[in-house]
């Protein structure tokens, strides 16, 4: 059994936050949704704790599943359906975004060696802030910060919810059992929604990510994972690379180990452990600031943890367990 791997990072500041961005594929490209190539359906939860040796680290948390539907119907294609549902809290206000999509693909092969998928979703998402818990220059009274003092900022509103949309296309290579390339492309936000505590028309700018990665299987015990992933937001954009290595403890490939690395342009390396038992999968990375900020924060980037399971429906047919492993696997 195998997972076809990404590398993922966010540079971002209105987006959450995973290096682990492959257990979280509904957030990359809704396009991902039902597109598992080991199974039928899968259920997922990450946890980040990113800067935890400053006084108030960023936490992200998300959950997700996704399942297949007609697949028994449809011939040479089927339809994916899923959720997630995300929640972020970061700085000393505790700024708290929470948001729950629901997402739908189509998942079409073409011949007997690529598929072309397409998907969207849609959703709301909430920001909150506890002003009470921030200081501003203008409190200030030449001895400490006043809390009692007005803060001369124009804040109307602590709290904002609006509607959200990303679309997304993937499209997977697969001439072999031992070779696997995919690519996509997605946008998020394509809406534009309105995104601000002040009295203004800020808009979230939309989000433009790729991808391409590859899934080898190099001997009986060894499967390689190669990636690449690039977004742009605004002036802000964000390229990632690496890739992890699968070993095979148990013959059948039941047991796996895993290890890799990733590296964030100009800012950071990830390192990846992970174990696999049966249809289970847990990893563990951890990020090592390699910019300028690392003398603030003494390297010390963020570490995550993604749990992943993957199942197969009761009294499926032979002829779509064939369909179904699209990856290299033990």
């Amino acid at each position: 059994m195998t997972l076809c791997v990404f590398a993922w990072g966010d540079a971002v500041a209105q987006d959450l936050h995973f290096s682990q961005f492959f257990n979280s594929p509904l957030t990359t490209n809704p396009a991902n949704t039902g597109f598992i190539p080991d199974g039928n359906y899968r259920l997922g939860v990450n946890y980040r704790n990113q800067w935890s040796s400053i006084p108030v680290p960023y936490k992200t948390m998300s959950a997700f599943g996704d399942f297949q539907l007609f697949r028994e119907q449809l011939t040479y294609g089927w339809v994916g359906v899923g959720g997630m549902f995300l929640r972020d809290v970061a700085g000393a206000g505790d700024l708290t975004s929470t948001k729950a999509y629901g997402s739908v693909a189509y998942h079409q092969l073409m011949g007997e060696s690529s598929l072309l998928s397409a998907g969207f979703n849609v959703g709301m998402a909430n920001k909150r802030i506890d002003i009470t818990k921030l200081t501003f220059d203008n409190q200030w009274n030449g001895y400490f910060f006043d809390g009692q003092l007005q803060n001369g900022e124009p804040i109307t509103q602590s709290g904002i919810t609006y509607f959200d949309m990303q679309v997304g296309m993937n499209y997977a290579y697969f001439p072999s059992e031992l070779v696997y390339i995919n690519g996509g492309f997605s946008v998020h936000h394509v809406n534009k929604p309105k995104e601000t505590f002040y009295a203004s028309d800020n808009q979230i700018d939309r989000r433009y990510i790729g991808f391409l990665n590859a899934s080898l299987k190099l001997t009986d015990n060894i499967i390689a994972n190669p990636g690449a992933y690039y977004a742009v937001q605004a002036k802000s954009s964000e390229l990632m690379f690496g890739g992890y290595v699968q070993y095979n403890l148990s013959g059948d490939g039941d047991k796996q180990l895993l290890g890799g690395a990733y590296y964030r342009w100009n800012d950071a390396f990830a390192f990846l452990v992970g174990y696999q038992m049966s249809n289970v999968r847990l990893n563990f990375s951890y990020d090592v600031t390699a910019s300028s900020l690392a003398i603030y924060n003494n390297r010390r980037g963020a570490y995550e943890l993604g749990l992943v399971f993957t199942g197969l429906y009761p009294n499926r047919s032979f002829s779509n367990a064939k369909r179904t492993t699209l990856c290299p696997t033990f």
